[in-house]
């Protein structure tokens, strides 16, 4: 059953989205050739808790750790390790804090020093695909016009879209209803309505669609061994539009980029 949220409720969301964006900004900074993850989630935790919240992934379903941290052909769900980054790696990493009662849950992969075109190149259409999907957040739409717009999008270029994980519903669950997937057909699935809030995330592979899982219990990977990207956002609907709760705008500060893209589905502006 989907729970929809007040304007009060959405604002306490849009609290713990924040804080995950600025913990996602901090570590923009300190992705580099030679870090290793377990010290980036170490930064991590310590980030959150300073920040009056809690992690949100911490002992989750037992995960180990405060951040999903997948490089490469890792899709999502990595557990972080002392490997060292390496130059023309990418990283996925999916954060999450919970503050008030309420979850905040987004994802940004990252380039490694020099990632090749190729690369950069998934990077660019997965996390335009997100936004596509974004758009179609709205009320009278339905679950499939999101994943159909992913969908088409990231396969007209080629890509393989992953069908065993999906977007979900957010709130004082980290995971409620409804399942957003990135694939879908035009008209189908749940109805959107005024104050329902998801987290949205295309989860893109280079190459094949089909996915497999470490023996941890834990890591998905890409079938092919080729790279995969995820990109993550929270969204309301708020007076029958898309509104961000989460932001890459400290992510963008911390690298230098000069994005636009958030505007139009901004309700808010942003504090410094």
């Amino acid at each position: 059953m989907v729970k929809i949220k007040s304007s009060e409720e959405i604002e306490l969301m849009r609290e713990s989205a924040l804080i995950v964006s600025k913990t996602l900004g901090m570590l923009a900074a300190e992705i580099k050739p030679g870090v290793h993850a377990l010290y980036l989630d170490k930064l991590a935790e310590e980030f959150i808790r300073d920040h009056g919240a809690e992690p949100g992934f911490l002992g989750m379903y037992g995960f180990p750790n405060t951040l999903n941290m997948s490089p490469n052909a890792q899709v999502v769900h990595g557990i972080p390790n002392s490997d060292p980054l390496k130059d023309g790696d990418i990283i996925s990493v999916d954060c999450g804090s919970i503050k008030n009662g309420y979850y905040g849950d987004h994802a940004y992969t990252f380039e490694v020093g020099e990632v090749n075109e190729e690369i950069k190149k998934l990077l660019k259409v997965t996390k335009e695909s997100l936004y596509m999907g974004i758009r179609e957040f709205r009320t009278g739409n339905r679950v499939g016009d999101v994943g159909y717009a992913i969908q088409n999008y990231c396969e007209s270029h080629g890509y393989g879209v992953v069908r065993e994980l999906v977007g979900h519903g957010l709130g004082k669950k980290l995971h409620e209803s409804p399942e957003m997937p990135n694939y879908g057909k035009r008209g189908r699935g749940k109805k959107f309505v005024e104050g329902m809030t998801v987290a949205i995330e295309p989860m893109i592979n280079m190459g094949t669609k089909n996915i497999k899982q470490l023996k941890d219990g834990w890591t998905i990977l890409t079938a092919d061994g080729k790279p995969s990207a995820h990109f993550e956002h929270d969204v309301a609907i708020v007076n029958g539009k898309p509104e961000l709760l989460s932001t890459f705008k400290y992510i963008y500060d911390a690298l230098g980029i000069q994005s636009d893209e958030e505007e139009e589905f901004r309700g808010k502006k942003l504090q410094d």
